[in-house]
């Protein structure tokens, strides 16, 4: 594995993860919003052995990426860093995204770019506005950090109960950065989270273009997933009239967290049928 990091637009790169043989059909790993790529670590690994060249990249805004200098994180900008991240890859190349890597990948589809393939993970066009409004609640608590990881990890915790504490926290420490004053931080500029948020721009979007008549794509879906309900699986299945769908049970919208196994599996099977590695 080497990371690299990668120039986008504005004098600013990104900082992705690259794993597998290079020439390989690339599969392009975008997380979570709040996420790092590190969310990604096992599925990186399972899908370089089975033989692509993998790109597993922190969003701008995330991880050890630089921030957007006018905090401009709208889903257009991220279209922008996917355009420069494709030219590190191979050809033919699919997007895996959760959640807001899942909605950039819609963007980018939509704005003329033109994967071999599309994963979603536990996101469609249509998502439930309380889930979100949950989600966003627990990004926005505690803006001043924690005194500790222990503090971070009673957060989350309190905010997903069903998902057993972890006995090591070195996981954890991925996705906080420690300040200056000695407090943990989530490891993503605020200024992402405090923008007016333009996911529900992606219905529109998806009418304007045609890319799902011809882009294979599966959604993988936590049974458990406030985000994700049946109404927004049907709605996407209109827009998207081949699509598959994998249901992961015991699964939450972290569903590579929470059934990295069964996650693991359903994308390596969709993406060796449809973008087969070399």
């Amino acid at each position: 594995m080497n990371t690299i990091r990668i120039p986008v637009t504005g004098g600013i790169a990104i900082t992705a993860d690259e794993l597998g043989p290079k020439g390989a059909p690339t599969v392009i790993l975008g997380h979570g919003g709040g996420q790092t790529r590190h969310s990604w670590d096992r599925a990186g690994h399972d899908l370089a052995e089975a033989g692509y060249h993998v790109l597993n990249y922190d969003l701008l805004g995330h991880g050890e990426s630089d921030w957007e200098p006018e905090g401009d994180y709208s889903l257009l900008r991220r279209v922008e860093d996917l355009r420069c991240i494709i030219e590190s890859a191979g050809r033919p190349y699919a997007f895996v995204g959760a959640s807001l890597g899942g909605m950039s990948a819609m963007a980018a589809a939509s704005h003329g770019l033109e994967p071999a393939a599309i994963v979603l993970v536990d996101v469609v066009a249509k998502l439930a506005p309380a889930g979100v409004a949950r989600i966003v609640g627990f990004m926005t608590a505690n803006p001043d950090g924690f005194a500790s990881l222990e503090d971070a990890a009673d957060a989350i915790s309190a905010y997903y109960p069903d998902r057993p504490r972890p006995r090591s926290l070195d996981g954890l420490r991925k996705n906080l950065r420690l300040g200056e004053d000695g407090r943990f931080r989530w490891h993503w500029d605020p200024r992402f989270i405090q923008r007016d948020p333009d996911h529900t721009t992606i219905p529109d979007m998806l009418a304007a273009s045609d890319w799902g008549k011809r882009i294979p794509t599966l959604l993988v879906r936590g049974m458990k997933s406030d985000i994700v309900t049946e109404e927004g699986v049907e709605d996407l299945r209109q827009r998207i009239p081949a699509l598959e769908v994998a249901d992961i049970g015991n699964a939450g919208h972290m569903v590579a967290g929470d059934r990295n196994d069964l996650f693991n599996a359903a994308v390596l099977a969709f993406l060796t049928r449809v973008m087969p590695p070399r």
